[in-house]
């Protein structure tokens, strides 16, 4: 994916979104794998992020993807959801909330269609910034594809990421010191040309620089005698 970068050196929000996450939002899951369609467990519930064509994965697609990122899509409530624990080795989850389902924190994948709009989770006021689900404090997001839309909406926070810690300190760095590099080298450039209209001398005809016309500059002469004068000769002391 290709980042756009302010002339500050600051990358866009949307532009820190992987570019598995939004295929992996919109995968089918739960369905029954063309390839192994008459074979038992042949359910897609795996998901591969190493590969381009973005798939859902049944259990015998996994023998072809050995050694790649695997992540595991589980259903609760016919919704589709994922492990906190799995998901956040790859992608910064904070901000949406979670629910612990069988002693293990899961998040949403998508948003999920409510009747009422604004029912509140018993006295909070706390709601999801992009389809106004009640959530608990201080979370902001329903799903992960709440927060990935969130990101994508002109005008939407700009500490909102999808991107670890150590990942965004390091694209910002990098984005920050090729602008400063480029600035550096514009200004290094320019302020060598002045040196060298200023210390050479011209023709006299608006023609150009030779050899000649270089005046070499004198060095200076280093006196390398010491400051302190010199010493009398030494006298005998009196018996």
């Amino acid at each position: 994916m290709v980042k756009q970068i302010d002339p500050m050196g600051h990358i866009e929000n949307e532009d820190l979104v992987p570019m598995w996450v939004k295929p992996m939002l919109k995968s089918r899951y739960f369905t029954t794998c063309l390839l192994h369609a008459h074979s038992n467990k042949s359910e897609c519930n795996f998901f591969c992020i190493d590969c381009h064509d973005n798939n859902a994965l049944c259990s015998y697609c996994l023998k072809h993807h050995q050694h790649h990122r695997i992540l595991q899509i589980r259903r609760s409530s016919y919704h589709d959801v994922i492990r906190v624990s799995e998901i956040q080795r790859y992608i910064d989850v904070s901000g949406v909330q979670n629910y612990v389902i069988n002693s293990a924190k899961i998040v949403f994948l998508n948003e999920r269609p409510q009747h009422r709009v604004g029912r509140g989770f018993g006295s909070t006021n706390n709601s999801c910034q992009i389809c106004c689900r009640a959530l608990l404090e201080p979370f902001k997001f329903c799903s992960l594809g709440c927060k990935v839309e969130g990101m994508s909406r002109e005008g939407g926070d700009a500490h909102v990421t999808l991107m670890l810690p150590w990942e965004f300190n390091q694209q910002t760095t990098l984005s920050q010191f090729k602008y400063s590099s480029s600035s550096t080298s514009s200004s290094s450039s320019s302020t060598s040309l002045k040196k060298i209209q200023i210390g050479f001398k011209s023709d006299g005809c608006g023609g150009e620089l030779k050899d000649d016309d270089f005046t070499p500059v004198t060095p200076p002469i280093i006196n390398y005698r010491k400051g302190k004068p010199r010493k009398g000769i030494p006298h005998r002391a009196p018996f």
